[in-house]
């Protein structure tokens, strides 16, 4: 009987890849490590505390009986974080072939800087996507077939990135910014797609949402959110909401799927996209506003000081 639904077991033999997943330490980002070192690639957990990028590592090594696993620290706050992350990849690697842009950050009630100045939940969730998946693209060129895929979220439908005040400096409400920063990932992703295709490029660059899933990413909410989100509330909630292992495989799909191609974007197939395995779904009409997307990345090279190394490739 053929499956009508994307699960783990269509998961392609990964021996030989190498997968950085950010974040990978709980959450979505540990189940994409396990299911990707479950398939035979050796995965490295980039996440900011050592000791719990430590102790997943060893969960993941139980797993996954002789997968390569190893850590690198990384701080997606911290543009020095960043590049001494992104250094340490390159020198480790020679070839990327996965690049899952899982980590970030639900954001503070209060508006908070980071030590470079820059607002922290935009900082976090976009400027150190965008500086990290440059300062290594070298290492997913040198890939053929390698993939760069970055984690949104549903909140990016009724978001808006105001261009002018990137900084949220005039405003700031967390909700309204937690989901601009998924809005400009989807926008980083779509133009980093169209400027790989542009250079001939083999690397591909696709982006996915896990609907609802309960994980650890709410911690910093109130009581009640919290409660919401959590297995006690399984009975109430599960109509909305569903296991990480679930909600993580768009992500993985977009990552592995041989059908999976650049500028695609992957979510539960589900009433609103809530639940469900993974389908190939559309994202807002602001996430595809192409002078949009171009002016962000204008202000994201300048903000992080990187520059990708597309130039000399379409050359």
């Amino acid at each position: 009987m053929t499956r009508t639904r994307w699960t783990a077991d269509d998961v392609p033999d990964q021996t030989g890849r190498t997968a950085v997943v950010t974040g990978g330490n709980t959450g979505l980002g540990f189940e994409a490590a396990r299911i990707l070192a479950q398939h035979g690639a050796a995965v490295v957990i980039a996440c900011r505390n050592a000791a719990k990028a430590a102790s997943a590592a060893d969960r993941l090594r139980a797993l996954a009986p002789g997968a390569a696993i190893s850590t690198v620290p990384l701080d997606q706050a911290s543009l020095a974080s960043v590049r001494a992350a992104a250094a340490e990849l390159r020198a480790r690697h020679e070839r990327i072939d996965l690049l899952v842009n899982n980590a970030g950050a639900l954001g503070a009630a209060e508006r908070r800087v980071t030590v470079d100045g820059f607002e922290a939940t935009f900082a976090t969730n976009h400027l150190g996507v965008f500086a990290l998946t440059g300062l290594v693209l070298d290492r997913l060129l040198a890939a053929p077939g390698s993939r760069v895929v970055t984690l949104s979220s549903l909140t990016h439908r009724w978001a808006a990135v105001d261009l002018d005040d990137l900084q949220s400096e005039r405003r700031y409400r967390r909700d309204a910014v937690y989901s601009a920063s998924k809005l400009a990932n989807l926008m980083f992703a779509y133009e980093l797609q169209r400027r790989l295709a542009a250079a001939g490029a083999a690397t591909a660059s696709l982006a996915a949402h896990p609907g609802q899933s309960r994980t650890e990413f709410t911690r910093d909410l109130g009581a009640v959110q919290r409660l919401v989100y959590s297995d006690r509330a399984r009975a109430l909630t599960g109509w909305a909401m569903q296991d990480r292992a679930v909600g993580v495989l768009g992500a993985v799909r977009a990552a592995v799927d041989p059908g999976a191609a650049g500028g695609e974007h992957y979510g539960p197939s589900g009433p609103l996209g809530l639940t469900g395995h993974p389908v190939l779904t559309a994202t807002s009409a602001r996430s595809r506003d192409t002078a949009a997307q171009r002016r962000l990345w204008a202000a994201s090279e300048e903000l992080t000081g990187v520059r990708y190394p597309l130039g000399q490739l379409a050359a």
